[in-house]
């Protein structure tokens, strides 16, 4: 995502040849990554953080870039997002605001998640199999209910995007 001149990645992922495949498709090489966001700290988020050398990498807490570490009380530097608390899933979780064209995106990391097979749901209740041992329901679906509430259209960690129903 490109973002008031900041190229911006979410959530890496651990598929290597898909994620250095993705900028180039933008014409970016990793070293174009001026921040990547991690929504959560699940490997399957995180792991190829680090293979862009030049960027500033955002947990739900912090700011890294190298060895140094500040706070970033949920902002991004320079960039026009918002970012926001939505433990449940697990507790250090967090999704993040964009506004394109009067419509707001949340990409919600794994607030919502499908199983491969699944269609989508909005279900607030329903939780798939991901890591049901580490899920606070009772803190997973009051997120959801302030993503639905924010949200024109919801990007999960994983599975497609799609349309919030109000």
């Amino acid at each position: 995502m490109k973002n008031k001149n900041k190229n911006i990645l979410i959530d890496t992922g651990c598929n290597r040849k898909k994620l250095i495949d993705s900028p180039e498709k933008e014409k970016l090489k990793a070293g174009d990554i001026g921040f990547v966001i991690l929504t959560h700290n699940h490997l399957d988020h995180i792991l190829l953080a680090g293979i862009f050398e030049n960027a500033k990498v955002l947990t739900t807490e912090e700011i890294y870039k190298n060895d140094n570490q500040t706070g970033r009380n949920n902002f991004v530097p320079g960039a026009d997002l918002k970012i926001i608390q939505t433990p449940g899933h697990c507790n250090e979780h967090c999704s993040i605001i964009v506004s394109i064209e009067k419509e707001i995106y949340v990409i919600a990391g794994n607030a919502f998640w499908r199983a491969d097979a699944e269609k989508q749901s909005v279900d607030i209740n329903k939780i798939d199999d991901a890591h049901p041992e580490e899920v606070n329901m009772k803190k997973l679906i009051k997120s959801r209910k302030k993503i639905l509430k924010i949200a024109d259209y919801i990007i999960p960690g994983h599975g497609k995007m799609f349309k919030a129903e109000k």
